[in-house]
């Protein structure tokens, strides 16, 4: 194991758009893939309440947390945070942002002087500003470039060359 990169991620399986009803979320299997390549630790953000499983009550209860600015609780905790200097941090957009749910993950831990390479899942929104944002958030941090992709396609194996590509581009000693 790579012990100084962490693959970080918050993914919903269940009912998604434009997928149908799936056992592992987009997301999730475009962290797993980055994991593998890079024989990195994984860590799954797992919410204390679980969304939803239909694809309707997850867009209304995201749509709350979003209004009320709500910290939705996370169940588990990243053990000896301090160990890893690059994080790569997956999430997908829900409605042109993060999900409040990386809110808590991005306030839980000291990002001084990591790396942080952010990548999402999408239905057509691309990373939708949440990269910058991020910056903005963990000034401390170094922010590399990202990488955006459709949910439907991160489940094909031709998602494996673009996320190859660009794992070759980030250079990661």
């Amino acid at each position: 194991q790579n012990h100084h990169i962490l693959i970080a991620f918050f993914s919903r399986p269940d009912e998604n758009y434009s997928v149908g009803v799936v056992s592992q979320g987009n997301t999730e299997i475009m962290a797993n893939y980055i994991a593998q390549k890079l024989n990195a630790d994984t860590f799954k953000i797992e919410p204390v309440a679980p969304y939803p499983q239909k694809y309707d009550d997850a867009v209304m209860q995201a749509t709350t947390e979003r209004n009320t600015n709500a910290r939705p609780k996370i169940a588990n905790t990243i053990p000896d945070f301090s160990q890893y200097d690059t994080v790569f941090v997956g999430y997908p957009i829900w409605w042109g942002d993060l999900p409040m749910i990386m809110q808590t993950f991005f306030e839980s831990y000291d990002w001084t002087d990591k790396t942080i390479v952010p990548f999402n899942t999408h239905e057509g929104s691309g990373e939708s500003g949440t990269y910058d944002y991020i910056a903005g958030l963990l000034p401390n941090a170094q922010i590399l470039p990202g990488l955006a992709m459709t949910g439907h396609v991160a489940r094909t194996e031709s998602a494996h060359d673009t996320i190859d590509n660009w794992l070759q581009k980030l250079d990661l000693k």
